[in-house]
């Protein structure tokens, strides 16, 4: 148990950095084209079609407003999760679970990098 690591080394922490700062500038461009798109849909060109298909286009635009709205609220969080990400690794506590205090493998940090449970602890909570 003397030689378990008990956080990453500079070198990784920066490795996980970039990687994570990859990710919020798409996260944040892919947030950038839903809220245009929440925009652009305000007027969908069904002024001058029959009453039963605007009244299915405007029921069809509301769930789409409400699935937009849904999906901007994910990635926000997703933007928001990986800057905090980023201030762990700032505070050298990048990697640690919150629960086991185990380090996190990288697999898993590479695949969900602003994770702060490992899996053990994911399982626990079930």
């Amino acid at each position: 148990m003397a030689d378990e690591k008990l956080r990453y080394n500079d070198a990784d922490l920066q490795e996980f950095r970039q990687l994570i700062q990859e990710k919020i500038d798409k996260a944040e461009k892919d947030l950038l084209l839903i809220k245009e798109s929440f925009i652009n849909d305000q007027n969908n060109g069904t002024d001058d079609t029959s009453p039963t298909f605007k009244a299915f286009e405007e029921g069809a635009e509301t769930l789409s407003k409400e699935q937009n709205s849904i999906l901007a609220g994910r990635q926000e969080k997703f933007v928001r999760d990986l800057k905090h990400a980023l201030i762990r690794i700032q505070n050298k506590t990048y990697g640690i679970c919150r629960v086991t205090g185990k380090l996190i493998p990288k697999e898993r940090l590479r695949a969900v990098p602003h994770a702060t449970l490992s899996i053990e602890a994911k399982n626990m909570q079930r």
